[in-house]
């Protein structure tokens, strides 16, 4: 069993098909069927039901995948730890993140972390909820997550990071009173909000229940690069965390706390078990000021 045909198979199921992950890994397709076939007669059983395009786990197949996940992941370390022992780190970094803390608090992380290891290629996938993060970091396709600090169970390990405070955003001309503006106000006003199950419908919802009231929905969309200009469009009001609604504010949008206020606390996201020399790294730069 040689490290490649591993990574060929979880190339397929990651990819979803035999032409894409050749694609994804620089190999031609019967190359890389054929080093799966060398596995499979190796192991004795089939991984793929191979149907047409359509190629789906057998039962073997996903018993074998999360060993193989391991297995190619203590490689990368081992690679990486020899790297590091002369203090050129390299390799490849799998983050994962919610999309709201994309750009903050994630992205200035990335920056520093760039600046001291420039050797590191450093991947970012954007699930649309807590449990999506969660899971990315616990099957091993990404090393650290970033989410709400609840979203990862009692089989990771959550490193508390920042509270992040959820604000109203409203259209230009908005009145609030200073003190602050109740759930009850802001849901009595037409709103903007992603799909339920997303990290801030979740907030949302959850905030309509405890206060009693129900939000009348305006606008429902899950892209939320669109949130703010629909807000500035007039559209609806939101509730965005504080660094989305502060460059709402900057762009003309008004802003008020609520009262009583709405909070999330922000965590990074791993396994218990070994980390390659770049995560330990990101950890250590994203927790030097915390």
């Amino acid at each position: 069993m040689e490290l490649r045909q591993l990574e060929y198979v979880l190339a397929v199921v990651d990819a979803g098909g035999f032409t894409r992950a050749a694609h994804a890994l620089a190999v031609t397709q019967p190359s890389l069927s054929q080093g799966i076939r060398t596995l499979e007669r190796e192991l004795g059983v089939e991984l793929f039901h191979r149907l047409g395009r359509t190629v789906t786990l057998t039962s073997a197949g996903e018993a074998f995948v999360g060993p193989a996940r391991e297995t190619v992941h203590a490689a990368a370390a081992a690679r990486d730890a020899v790297a590091a022992v002369t203090e050129v780190l390299t390799g490849t970094l799998d983050l994962v993140a919610l999309p709201t803390l994309a750009a903050e608090p994630l992205a200035p992380l990335v920056g520093r972390f760039r600046g001291a290891y420039p050797g590191v290629r450093v991947r970012v996938a954007e699930p649309e909820d807590g449990v999506e993060v969660a899971a990315l970091v616990r099957s091993g396709r990404a090393e650290v997550g970033l989410a709400d600090a609840g979203a990862g169970g009692d089989d990771l390990v959550a490193y508390p990071l920042l509270t992040q405070e959820i604000l109203a955003v409203g259209p230009p001309g908005t009145h609030w009173p200073r003190a602050g503006v109740s759930i009850a106000e802001i849901v009595a006003s037409p709103l903007v909000a992603t799909p339920p199950g997303t990290s801030t419908r979740r907030l949302l919802d959850e905030a309509v229940t405890a206060a009693g009231v129900e939000p009348v929905l305006a606008v429902e969309l899950s892209q939320r690069d669109a949130i703010v200009p629909l807000v500035l469009a007039g559209a609806g009001h939101a509730l965005l965390p504080a660094p989305l609604a502060d460059d709402a504010a900057a762009r003309g949008a008004v802003i008020a706390r609520l009262d009583p206020p709405i909070t999330r606390v922000i965590a990074l996201l791993h396994r218990s078990g070994t980390l390659s020399p770049a995560a330990h790294a990101f950890l250590r730069v994203a927790t030097a000021d915390t």
